[in-house]
Parts: structure tokens; sequence; C-alpha cells
């Protein structure tokens, strides 16, 4: 079973947080990406956060700088994300996607590198 499976999602009004967790596949030979994408109605899929095992890169939109944290267990088999001061326009359905495994360092936002998609988890910011 490679798909992620996002949880923790739901409805919040703008100020709040959420977390959501992203259960990846089992652990793999090598590094891979592991990242959290939104998409809201009539908009592209964006890159919110990202990060590359086996070390601290991360990447973040500019819009959730210094709002939304990833962070991943020990085994990096998991991925959180930490929302914090949730605005309006924070919501959409957010997906967690991965990587295979890699043995270079890529575009932490380059969404071609990713080829493991979960279903999504729908997030909702009330105002």
């Amino acid at each position: 079973q490679d798909q992620p499976v996002e949880s923790g999602g739901g409805s919040v009004q703008a100020g709040g947080s959420l977390r959501l967790s992203c259960v990846a596949a089992p652990r793999i030979p090598g590094r891979r990406l592991m990242g959290w994408f939104r998409q809201a109605p009539g908009t592209e899929r964006e890159v919110v956060a990202a990060a590359f095992t086996g070390g601290n890169m991360r990447y973040y939109h500019e819009s959730v700088k210094g709002r939304f944290t990833l962070s991943l267990d020990n085994a990096e088999t998991t991925a959180y994300l930490q929302m914090d001061d949730l605005k309006a326009e924070d919501s959409a359905m957010y997906y967690c996607a991965t990587s295979g495994p890699l043995y270079f360092v890529p575009r932490l936002d380059d969404a071609g590198r990713y080829v493991y998609w979960g279903e999504g988890t729908q997030v909702t910011v009330s105002s």
C-alpha cells in the first residue's frame, strides 16, 4: 500500500488551529519527498509545505510561512502539518503526497516528483 492516508481536517473559525496527519508507506531505502498540497474550487493545486527525509530541509509556501509547520515522526513515515492562525483563504482540500526514493536533492516544491497521493482531507475556515 503506497497511497498516503490523511486525517485531521475539519471546520474551524478564523484564527484557530488544525493538525493534519499523513501516514505514508512504510520506510523505504533512500530519501523521499513528503509534502502537503491544497486545492480550492476553481484554483490550481499548490504545494503548501514539503520535506525531504533524512534531514531538516523544508519548504513552505509564502502564504503559510510562520503559521504552518511540517514535521515528521522519527521513522519518517508520518507527516504532520500543524496549521495555526488559520484564515478563510486556507480553506481547501488538503492532500498528502510522497515521492519514490530519490538519490539526489530535488526541489521540494516540484510537484512532478510526487507520485503517491492521498485522497485528501477538507479544511474549512470560517471568518
